[in-house]
């Protein structure tokens, strides 16, 4: 499975102009790390709240730019009706945000 919907992430990367696609992919890059910090941070402490508002923002971004893997792991982080805890969650979310920005830089170059 690819780590992005490739009909979101190519009509990006084609109707964009390449330094405004860069400029996306930038942006996304820094809202996933400090996105990624929140969600951790949450997490230790047990701020359910925090880590499903963290979450969410998460989830929205990965849609923005097709991130589907990364996307579905974070709907299952926001949603407190769901059994795994974070230690098992938060791992495969950062494995599908790693994936989802090789993609994206891929379509770059």
């Amino acid at each position: 499975m690819s780590a992005l919907d490739p009909e979101v992430a190519n009509q990006l990367a084609e109707d964009l102009p390449p330094d405004v696609f860069r400029t996306i992919i930038s942006t996304f890059e820094d809202d996933l790390g400090r996105l990624a910090q929140e969600l951790a941070a949450a997490a230790q402490r047990g701020d359910q709240e925090g880590y499903e508002r963290a979450a969410h923002s998460l989830a929205g971004a990965a849609a923005a730019v097709g991130a589907i893997g990364l996307e579905r792991e974070a709907r299952i982080a926001m949603d407190h009706r769901q059994p795994e805890p974070p230690a098992i969650v938060l791992p495969r979310l950062l494995t599908e945000a790693k994936a989802a920005l090789q993609a994206l830089h891929a379509l770059i170059h």
